[in-house]
């Protein structure tokens, strides 16, 4: 490739510069908003996770009811056996 006459080199050195510049400021802008989805996401993750272990909780609050109902079931069952049988 030759040389570029001077005055070319001169002529589109300033804007090619700015350019250059600007290019520049547009890769730290993304850089920065890149850095943001990620603290976002984290951030999002970690919410996610707690609503998770919160639900695991209430999940086993439940399994626990539901293990409970036959044994109450069954008290009922005996309570109403036992007053039939007081009221004879």
């Amino acid at each position: 490739m030759g040389k570029v006459p001077g005055w070319l080199e001169r002529l589109l050195m300033p804007k090619l510069n700015e350019i250059s510049g600007e290019i520049k400021a547009i890769h730290t802008r993304i850089d920065g908003v890149e850095k943001e989805v990620a603290s976002l996401r984290s951030e999002m993750m970690t919410k996610f996770e707690s609503v998770d272990r919160r639900f695991e909780a209430v999940e086993s609050r439940l399994d626990s009811i539901e293990a409970r109902l036959p044994v109450m079931e069954k008290m009922a069952e005996f309570e109403a056996r036992l007053t039939d049988c007081v009221a004879f």
